[in-house]
């Protein structure tokens, strides 16, 4: 069974719309919402380069499509059919594009499109049962293949992305560390350069002192 649905803009990992009704018969259903956030954050960096992929997590699997920099993901049963899934997307994909398409690149709320909910729900009632005529019809049509889909297991997608953000961090965090050496080496050089001249400039200072005061006196 269809157990969430999400859609997000691929530039940003925004969150455009998503099944309100989804997880309630899900347990732990926060943690699997976060991981398909996590899933999004890491599209968005470029860091998974499929546009169509199935990721196994738990005794359930994301399925993920990407069109028109939107990402359209839902998370099934690990029995249930992966033709019908991605099918499911695909009509999710449509309607959303022929509603909604002109305004995605310009939402900058989180949820800009929340009333989507309703087709959501709609569209994922007719995939549930997948022993009905419809749903039968669909697994039986040799046009729409799913074989080449990559299938991969949720920690092997978001380690990557996680290694990535450590090297990242790390890069970041050496920069800073190089910076603050550069800015105690140039303090450094300068107290040396003081200590060094210091006492001659004082000595110079008490001559011309002198000779002045002479001067003054003669």
């Amino acid at each position: 069974m269809v157990k969430l649905t999400m859609i997000a803009r691929v530039t940003d990992g925004l969150p455009l719309a998503e099944g309100l009704d989804d997880g309630r018969d899900v347990r732990d259903a926060d943690f699997y919402k976060q991981q398909a956030k996590s899933l999004f954050k890491n599209l968005s960096m470029g860091q998974i380069g499929a546009s169509k992929m199935s990721v196994e997590t738990g005794p359930y699997v994301f399925h993920y499509n990407i069109e028109g920099h939107v990402c359209y993901l839902t998370m099934c049963d690990r029995s249930y059919p992966k033709k019908l899934a991605f099918q499911y997307l695909e009509d999710l994909k449509n309607e959303f594009e022929r509603v909604n398409g002109s305004q995605i690149e310009t939402a900058a709320r989180p949820y800009a499109f929340i009333k989507f909910d309703t087709f959501i729900q709609k569209t994922k009632k007719l995939y549930q049962d997948t022993r009905t005529q419809r749903n039968v019809t669909k697994l039986n049509d040799e046009l729409y293949e799913v074989h080449q889909i990559m299938t991969r297991n949720v920690q092997e997608v978001l380690g990557v992305g996680e290694k990535l953000d450590q090297v990242s961090q790390m890069s970041s965090r050496l920069t800073s560390e190089s910076r603050i050496y550069a800015d105690k080496a140039r303090d450094l050089n300068r107290q040396a350069l003081i200590r060094k001249w210091a006492p001659v400039a004082i000595v110079i200072g008490v001559v011309i002192l002198l000779f002045w005061a002479k001067n003054k006196i003669w």
